[in-house]
Order: C-alpha cells, then sequence, then structure tokens
C-alpha cells in the first residue's frame, strides 16, 4: 500500500506543482528569478495566462513526480508513526516550491544538453542551405519589421521566417528545422536579448548576411542596468557580421549605432535620407503615404496604421529593394500587408479596438494615442502600464498618464504595478477622478467596458501584463 499512497500523493503533489512550472515558464525558465519569487512567495495564480505544456514542460514535470513519488516513498516505508508521517507529509506540502527548485536543477543539464543538440542541428543545416540570413534586433519594432519585410518579399522570392515573436535559441532551431526549405532564398529572423551576449550568441549561431537595427530605448531597463548596455548588445549584431545593415535613424541609439558601423549601412526612415516617408495622413481606415527610396517616390496605401508601423515598413521596403526586389512588388506588398495581432491592430465592429496589447514602450504608447484621438465617439484606454524600466518606470508611468488624459474620456487602470504612478499622472493631465476606474480581473474589466461603451465608440488596450506581474 506503501507504493500506492506514494503515487497517489505524488500525483497531487505535482498537479499543485504546476503552479510553479508556470511560474518558472513565465520567467522563462530563469532559476534565480524563480528563486527569488519563492522567497516573496510571488506565483501565477492568475488564470491569463496558461501552463504551455511543451516538450520541456512534460520533461520538467515528470521529473518534478519522480522526485515526489521518491520523497513520499521514503517517508511512507521508514517512518512507523501515523502523526509524523501526517506531519512530515503536511510540511512537504507546505515547502512544495522548494522542493520543485531541487526538479529545476535537476532538468538543467538535460536541457542544455538537448539545447546544445538542436544547435547543432539547426547550424549544419543552415550550412547547407544557400539562403541568405536577415537578422532584426532593436528594442522594438522587430517583430513588426519582421513581418512586413516577409510579406513583403514573398512577392517574388522564397521565405522562410520565424513565426510570431519568436526570437530565443530554440525558437530559431525550431523554425529553421521544421520550415526552412531547400528552395528558400531568405530566412529571415529576428532576435531579443535581455542580457548581454545574447545577440553575439545568435548572430553567430545563425551566421548573419544583412541586418536590421530597429529603434532602441529603455526597454528591459531592468535586466540591463543602462541604455548602454542595451546599445552595446545591440551592436553584437554589427560585430558579427560584414554585411549590409539598416539602421532605423528614429532613435538617438541606434544613430550612434549607424556611426560607429564601418562597412557597408544604410540610414533610414530620417528626412534626406536612403528611404524615409513623407506627406503621412492617418486615417482610422489605414495610412496614405509617399514613399522616397533611392531617391524614387511613390504613393503608397496600407491598413496598418500608426507613425511606427509607416517606419516599419520603410525599413522593410529598404531591405527589400536591397535584396532585388522591384520596387513595383514593393508598392504592391505594401498595399496588401495585414495588421500583426497585438501590434497597433485596428479591430472594426461594433466598437471599434485599437489592440496594441503585446507590449508597450512610452513612444509606442504616445503613437496609439494619437491613432486613438483620430476616431469619434467615446474613447476609452485600459492599460497596466509599462514594466521593466529600473528606476524609470515610476516617472515613465506618470507621463504616460499625463498622455492619456489628453485623449481619453475615460481611463481603466489594469493591475497594481503601476497604479499609482498612472493615477498621478491622469489627475496631473487634469482627467476627473470619476473619468478614472480600475480593473483587477478581465471579467471587471469587461463589466467596465460594457457600462461605458456604445456604437462607434473606440478602445485602446494598450500593454497586457502576465500572470507572474501583479
Amino acid at each position: 500500500m506503501s507504493f500506492v499512497y506514494s503515487i497517489i500523493c505524488a500525483c497531487v503533489l505535482t498537479l499543485f506543482d504546476l503552479i510553479f512550472i508556470k511560474s518558472l515558464q513565465l520567467e522563462n525558465y530563469k532559476i534565480k528569478k524563480y528563486i527569488k519569487n519563492t522567497i516573496k512567495f510571488n506565483f501565477s495564480f492568475g488564470n491569463k495566462n496558461k501552463l504551455k505544456f511543451t516538450n520541456r514542460a512534460k520533461r520538467l514535470i515528470f521529473i518534478d513526480f519522480l522526485i515526489n513519488f521518491c520523497l513520499f516513498l521514503l517517508i511512507f516505508y521508514l517512518l512507523k508513526n501515523l502523526l509524523i508521517k501526517i506531519a512530515i507529509i503536511f510540511s512537504v506540502f507546505l515547502l512544495s516550491s522548494v522542493v520543485f527548485l531541487l526538479a529545476s536543477v535537476i532538468a538543467l543539464p538535460i536541457e542544455n544538453a538537448i539545447k546544445q543538440r538542436y544547435i547543432k542541428l539547426a547550424k549544419k543545416k543552415l550550412a547547407n542551405s544557400s539562403c541568405k540570413k536577415i537578422a532584426i534586433t532593436g528594442s522594438f519594432g522587430k517583430t513588426s519589421t519582421k513581418h512586413i519585410l516577409y510579406q513583403l518579399l514573398k512577392q517574388e522570392f522564397d521565405v522562410c521566417v520565424t513565426p510570431k515573436s519568436f526570437n530565443t535559441p530554440m525558437g530559431i532551431c525550431k523554425t529553421i528545422l521544421q520550415d526552412l526549405k531547400e528552395t528558400d532564398d531568405f530566412f529571415v529572423v529576428e532576435m531579443g536579448a535581455r542580457n548581454v551576449g545574447d545577440i553575439k550568441f545568435l548572430a553567430r549561431m545563425v551566421g548573419v548576411d544583412f541586418g536590421i537595427i530597429t529603434p532602441i530605448g529603455n526597454c528591459h531597463l531592468e535586466t540591463f542596468g543602462s541604455v548602454e548596455k542595451i546599445e552595446n548588445t545591440k551592436y553584437e549584431l554589427c560585430e558579427n557580421t560584414s554585411g549590409t545593415i539598416i539602421f532605423n535613424g528614429k532613435s538617438k541609439s541606434t544613430r550612434k549605432l549607424f556611426e560607429r558601423y564601418v562597412h557597408k549601412k544604410y540610414l533610414v526612415c530620417v528626412d534626406g535620407s536612403f528611404a524615409y516617408a513623407k506627406d503621412i495622413k492617418i486615417e482610422s481606415t489605414g495610412t496614405r503615404f509617399v514613399l522616397v527610396l533611392d531617391e524614387n517616390k511613390f504613393q503608397c496605401k496600407t491598413t496598418l496604421i500608426g507613425r511606427a508601423n509607416i517606419d516599419n515598413i520603410v525599413v522593410a521596403a529598404a531591405m527589400a529593394y536591397i535584396l532585388g526586389e522591384s520596387l513595383m512588388s514593393i508598392q504592391k506588398g505594401i498595399a496588401k500587408l495585414r495588421p500583426i495581432a497585438h501590434r497597433l491592430e485596428l479591430i472594426k465592429g461594433y466598437v471599434n479596438v485599437i489592440d496594441d496589447s503585446y507590449n508597450s514602450n512610452f513612444d509606442g504608447f504616445c503613437e496609439a494615442l494619437e491613432v486613438l484621438n483620430s476616431f469619434a465617439g467615446t474613447r476609452v484606454v485600459v492599460s497596466p502600464g509599462i514594466v521593466e524600466l529600473g528606476a524609470k518606470q515610476e516617472e515613465v508611468n506618470r507621463l504616460a498618464g499625463e498622455k492619456v488624459a489628453k485623449v481619453a474620456d475615460y481611463f481603466v487602470i489594469m493591475n497594481e504595478t503601476n497604479k499609482k504612478a498612472l493615477l498621478t499622472g491622469a489627475l496631473c493631465g487634469k482627467m476627473k477622478k470619476e473619468q478614472i476606474l480600475f480593473a483587477r480581473t478581465r471579467k471587471e474589466q469587461r463589466d467596465i467596458l460594457k457600462k461605458l461603451l456604445k456604437m462607434g465608440d473606440c478602445v485602446l488596450f494598450e500593454n497586457d501584463l502576465p500572470d507572474n506581474m501583479k
């Protein structure tokens, strides 16, 4: 019976441990971050994000079950006193987050071995491929630029692209091994970074032929510590390719990197540069503009909204042109562009929705508010503010609250993380208290919006924090 009891207790505890597995997954399996959360008992109990049962998660669950089973087997076999058994079993459940940490540590070398194997296979496949590799990095606009470039290039070429916002070693390897074909002309890959050396590792893994650096700002300032470290990490792409690199000149930091790079380069999105947009007219149905590309000028129309998206189009068009695509195909491709989910995505209906919920930075927040301002009717902003800004977080969110007050009729503040700063900013911007509302859950959010909105109104969803942020 001890064996059966051990299995039952192990199953129950492993099911309970799914909370910790989800928390670790949301922290990108960073054990140090998990330990900090354990000390603060800050776990992802919410239902906004579901645990993704990836192969890695399944392996971790199995290891966790084995440890739990062995632990309970020892308890049932070695201890004879019933009260002591119950007390120790209760203690194991109480300290389950610590026991789960052991499973995470044991799984780490296994995962590293699997990771190295996949990287080796991906590099071998790339070495046997004739496709040109285009890498995109920066603080924001990476995913949008990537998908726009893919939509433009596919007018004339065979293209493989990392899906969604895949920008980690395993996400890139998975794309190479599953999606890259022998006939592909180009492989477009997004490269993300949270630590110094991340871009260097990815660039060497892929073997970059062409590069794009999008605007650089204070995203992930909490992990990097300074904007200078962010700049140097993004410059790792330049240091690990001697090919052509396009720099989106809309940020001061990106212009600095442009000056540093000594090989073939193009600055874009600045008046008079290699490529830029002018006569931009943002409407509720889309955007019209004139694209100037290598001194060629042509009218463009797109369903994408927001000036940042126009800059992303300019960058992608410049790269497509350098890679040999015709101006006519680029113009046609721009007209066919479809919004990228959750990135200034306009959803028309009984109520117009601007979905900019994937992530946020201050410039992007202001950009989304400019788009919201072009709509008639009641205008509502729903946002938890901006995160991962380190010491600047309170100041930036206070400024964001002031900006909201100048455009929106109502402001629904989500989560506790930036509540005080956003409220202070909105009040400083002359928004009345009755115009500012608070919601802790999506249900509360829906109930508020049902009361506020009517046909023809517009709501902006700016950013959406995962369950590991309160």
